[in-house]
């Protein structure tokens, strides 16, 4: 197995774990910021981490393994490949998680959720309301990384491989810019630059 420590090794390595100022989509800051697509880039670690998400599941009889786009997409494939199962994930239609694609889920089949990074778990909660409308029964859900603090509770068995409480401020409590320190824009907008004051 590997451990919490290894995990962070690994992703501080492929500098999916940053350390800061950052300047997150939900315009609070935080000295740390995941950026999962550093370590997911590298094909060997993907593997390996979804190993390790697979091997915990092992006896629980998976048939299918579901992630949502877009990192759930590669983390999906990965852990079915070690289960030796399907995967498939779900993406957005106007707004609402769905199947496309002519994916299936049968009724009553045994599924793993997957997903890169919770904070909230809205979209992992999204996937499972998917799988059970078709009529799927969620068995587990496997994270890389749970930032929530251990708050989210899914109702089913979890395991993350790294659990990280991750601190933020609202932007006039901040400690960092206080000190100074340079800010720098993360998250979906895709930016990556310091910000010019």
């Amino acid at each position: 197995m590997l451990s919490e420590k290894e995990v962070l090794h690994l992703l501080e390595e492929t500098k999916a774990v940053l350390h800061g100022h950052f300047l997150l989509t939900s315009g609070l800051h935080s000295p740390m910021y995941v950026e999962k697509f550093n370590v997911l880039q590298h094909p060997e670690y993907t593997e390996t981490l979804c190993r390790e998400i697979a091997a915990r599941y092992a006896g629980d009889n998976i048939e299918l393994v579901v992630g949502p786009t877009t990192g759930g997409i590669l983390l999906a494939h990965e852990t079915g490949k070690a289960l030796g199962t399907r995967a498939i994930f779900t993406e957005r239609e106007n707004g609402k998680m769905t199947l496309k694609r002519g994916f299936q889920i049968p009724e009553g089949c045994r599924v793993l959720v997957v997903e890169d990074i919770v904070t909230t778990g809205g979209s992992v909660r999204e996937v499972m309301d998917v799988v059970r409308a078709h009529g799927g029964e969620v068995v587990g859900v496997g994270l890389l990384v749970d930032r929530s603090g251990g708050k989210v509770d899914f109702g089913v068995r979890t395991e993350a491989l790294l659990h990280l409480s991750v601190p933020t401020y609202k932007p006039e409590e901040c400690p960092l810019c206080k000190d100074g320190v340079e800010l720098t824009k993360r998250g979906s907008t895709g930016k990556n630059n310091p910000l010019k004051k």
